[in-house]
């Protein structure tokens, strides 16, 4: 078993234990275990079999044993004893945002509650608020929590369906079979959340039924939905399902088009070729209205040949437009007019900024992050640790504000002779009346300060929005951190006009950052183009936690890239020098 797997599997042991209210200790011990072994770099396997598994912080006698029967064996009894002991509902129950386990084990104990439905039912009769500690608004969150969870049913972030993607789309490539062989649907497009995987292939007629057999056979396939000659789908190990299609090498690219979407940029590019009398499907081109031409296209004949994307929008007069684009949000008109963006790569990014260390709650220190990002190519790395009211995060207090800066500035002139730069920077809350938690003299002891709102989600939109508004015009703030709160299929974004915080950025010539993790992809890419227009910059920030968390840049790019931003637009593609004066512009 991957360390993956069994990070997923510790957490649930500790989410388990919280439903049978088991001491929290013991629960906290498997859900930390989750997020070390999460977050280490190397595989589980050498620790286990050298015996060091048990000297890392955090792992003692008992879970080194379950860590070790799971990654032997694929199973662990002990998990498995303490699911069967619980009503399977009660795990779903508690993916209600905002209803977490101590909630879940009141309704399950008063009111025998055991699953989704039968606490919709209990909201919707008045039980739930006849509970002491909860009450009317409970009830009604409960339910509009319901609701929200039923919506984002059946999806998955990114790096959760990237992740699952990549084995399969490796194994399908060494096949002999394979000709070519790229995953399409919005994975492609780099959308935040994805419903189902779609992977193409192209390969000879004679060979599609072993390529068939192959990727239901895959290792990770749970269940098998469909199979036939050319198309099957199957539910991997983890929910999602993949949709395999083999084509022709002819086929290729017009069914790469047309499975990539977005479904209104294809009917988009489908209204083009009407105009030229052709008609555009996934097999092909064919004369518009023509049936002979069109089974020909079917059976590899487009009535115009192209062997790559590039050629198809060549031939509807129009300049290649990537797939992040395709989202019928103006790429046709500027692919017209030669007017596409030169999009930023992974390869631009220089530095990394808003990172966390174990002086709050990071699990590496500021060297050992500050070394994980330059042995990943990069030239500066910024930390951006809690203020004091994050104190769940272990927020810094003022006493621990000159220590703090000492550790930095000492990691820093370690890694000068490497010509590796790190600046120290905070995370700073920003309060329910738009100031900081900070004063300006603490503040001004950083190069830069990122503001950021962690509680007060309910208040007002015009409220929210003057608070951050008012946060921005501090002086010392650099930066905004994940402007609108959301965390991807879990919670929703609060009450904020977007656009009047963009002006606002622009205003006070305040950076706003496209927050890298997965579960937050905030700023959302549909406001990037207009933020571009105002003059606002981007900053692409890991919001790391951990050295693997910086590999979430690379997802931080493709929202940029979503979003219309080139590299002149994005802060951590200058070198140090001179990010490190954007960074002094306002200090």
């Amino acid at each position: 078993m991957d360390k993956a797997k069994v990070a997923e599997i510790l957490d649930e042991i500790g989410t388990l234990l919280e439903l049978k209210g088991e001491n929290p200790f013991k629960c906290r011990a498997y859900h930390n275990a989750s997020r070390l072994i999460d977050g280490l770099q190397q595989d589980l396997g050498p620790l286990i079999e050298t015996g060091k598994l048990g000297e890392l912080k955090g792992i003692g006698e008992a879970l080194t044993e379950k860590i070790t029967e799971l990654w032997k064996t694929d199973r662990l009894g002990y998990y498995e004893e303490l699911k069967a002991s619980l009503p399977g509902g009660l795990v779903q129950m508690i993916s209600i945002p905002g209803f977490g386990p101590k909630r879940a084990q009141i309704v399950y104990k008063k009111l025998k509650v055991d699953s989704v439905e039968k606490l919709e039912a209990a909201c919707k009769d008045g039980r739930v608020a006849a509970l002491e500690g909860f009450g009317e608004k409970s009830q009604e969150k409960i339910l509009q929590g319901i609701e929200q969870l039923r919506r984002f049913s059946g999806r998955h972030r990114y790096h959760k369906a990237f992740a699952a993607a990549q084995p399969i789309l490796a194994a399908l490539r060494d096949h002999p079979a394979t000709i070519r062989c790229e995953v399409a649907g919005s994975l492609r497009r780099c959308r935040e959340t994805i419903g189902d995987l779609d992977i193409l292939v192209s390969a000879k007629e004679k060979d599609a039924p072993a390529l068939m057999e192959m990727f239901v056979k895959l290792p990770g396939v749970m269940s098998v939905s469909a199979k036939g000659d050319t198309k099957s789908s199957v539910v991997l190990d983890g929910g999602i399902q993949a949709d395999f299609r083999v084509v022709s090498d002819a086929q290729f690219p017009f069914a790469l088009n047309y499975f990539t979407g977005s479904k209104e940029h294809n009917i988009a590019l489908r209204g083009r070729a009407l105009q030229r009398g052709l008609s555009l499907n996934e097999y092909g081109f064919s004369k518009a209205g023509k049936e002979k031409d069109e089974a020909g296209a079917r059976d590899g004949g487009s009535v115009i040949k192209c062997r790559t994307e590039e050629e198809i929008y060549k031939a509807l007069d129009l300049d290649y437009i990537p797939p992040e684009l395709r989202e019928d949000n103006g790429e046709i008109d500027a692919a017209e007019k030669g007017e596409l963006p030169e999009l930023i790569e992974k390869e631009n990014l220089r530095g990394a900024l808003h990172n966390h260390s174990t002086w709050t709650d990071g699990r590496e220190t500021v060297e050992a992050m500050a070394e994980a990002a330059r042995e990943l190519g990069l030239d500066y790395f910024g930390t951006a640790d809690h203020s004091k009211s994050e104190f769940q995060a272990r927020g810094l207090k003022e006493e621990q504000i000159p220590d703090y800066l000492a550790d930095v500035r000492k990691v820093g002139e370690k890694l000068k002779k490497h010509g590796f730069r790190v600046f120290a920077g905070i995370e700073a809350d920003v309060l329910e009346d738009g100031s900081l938690d900070f004063s300006d003299k603490i503040l001004a002891q950083f190069d830069y300060v990122v503001a950021a709102v962690h509680r007060g989600f309910t208040m007002e939109e015009k409220k929210m929005t003057a608070r951050i508004v008012k946060a921005m015009a501090n002086p010392h703030v650099t930066m905004l951190a994940h402007p609108t709160g959301r965390l991807l299929l879990s919670r929703e974004a609060y009450a904020v006009d977007m656009r009047a915080v963009i002006e606002a950025a622009a205003r006070h010539g305040v950076i706003i950052e496209i927050n890298a993790h997965p579960f937050r992809l905030d700023m959302d890419w549909r406001w990037w183009k207009f933020a571009k227009q105002c003059g606002v910059k981007c900053a692409i920030n890991a919001d790391a936690h951990s050295i693997h968390d910086l590999q979430y840049l690379a997802v931080g790019v493709g929202i940029a890239r979503k979003g219309w931003l080139t590299k002149a637009d994005v802060i951590n593609c200058l070198p140090a020098n001179k990010v490190e004066a954007v960074l002094k512009a306002r200090r």
